[in-house]
């Protein structure tokens, strides 16, 4: 993974899996005692710089895990070389895929990052004889199934104020959720992209981000502290600007339209 496949160099540690800050959310989150006891035994960890390669388009994958800390870039290299992001990685995404030895998208490093590994050969002899491991991930995979036609949706049919909320309101959502706070007004958001990146990720113009951000915050849905910091101030807004309905549970999807590296 990274600038090398030398997994010698990865840096270990012995930090218990039972006091995983993303233990009830990973793809262990099923594992019993014992199981939990076995990926422990094999587990290694690494840290991340941002802009830092954690998987190489084309390149053999020989880890496989998950997100500890931080967000991770998907991207896709086009023929011609532009590169287009395809999806985020947060807290407890997995990042791999067992027995596809070639990543097929470069996963990078938007902020510092730790990322929970196993050597892809010895997670898939644990995935033989774990069935609550494999239906985990397999029930990851259908959610990353689920995300790819929902972001078909918002790419091909929803205007630019409705991708910008929802590009929002899923941030939110996420926000809340790792930090274990209130999903309501006041939410405050460390956007992890660029507002270039967040156009190309929505298949829009930095113009018209920068304008609609603007919209947002003249009509009191959301303020900007920091160019980096969205606070999300009427949360029941954004959630109709999105499109959505704001009385029944919002229940988003893992935030990558495409699935993981």
């Amino acid at each position: 993974m990274g600038e090398t496949t030398n997994l010698a160099e990865l840096r270990f540690s012995h930090d218990r899996c039972v006091d995983c800050p993303i233990r009830n959310r990973a793809v262990c989150s099923y594992s019993s005692p014992r199981q939990l006891a076995e990926l422990d035994a094999a587990k290694f960890y690494r840290d991340y710089e941002p802009g830092q390669e954690i998987i190489g388009e084309g390149e053999p994958c020989d880890a496989v895990g998950s997100v500890v800390e931080g967000v991770v870039a998907l991207h896709r290299t086009m023929e011609d070389g532009r590169r287009q992001t395809v999806g985020l990685l947060f807290p407890s995404d997995f990042v791999g895929r067992p027995l596809r030895t070639v990543a097929p998208y470069d996963a990078i490093a938007l902020t510092p990052v730790r990322m929970c590994l196993f050597h892809r050969k010895r997670f898939e002899e644990i995935l033989q004889h774990n069935p609550s491991l494999e239906r985990r991930l397999l029930e990851m995979t259908l959610d990353e199934l689920d995300a790819a036609r929902d972001w078909m949706v918002l790419l091909g049919r929803k205007t630019a104020i409705e991708k910008l909320a929802s590009f929002l309101l899923i941030l939110a959502h996420r926000t809340a959720t790792l930090d274990n706070q209130p999903f309501d007004d006041g939410i405050a958001i460390t956007l992890p992209l660029t507002r270039e990146a967040i156009a190309e990720y929505l298949g829009l113009t930095i113009e018209t981000v920068s304008r609609q951000f603007g919209v947002l915050k003249r009509n009191g849905v959301i303020s900007l502290p920091d160019p980096r910091i969205t606070v999300i101030e009427d949360l029941r807004a954004l959630f109709y600007l999105a499109g959505e309905d704001p009385d029944q549970e919002f229940e988003p999807r893992p935030f990558r339209p495409a699935a993981n590296a």
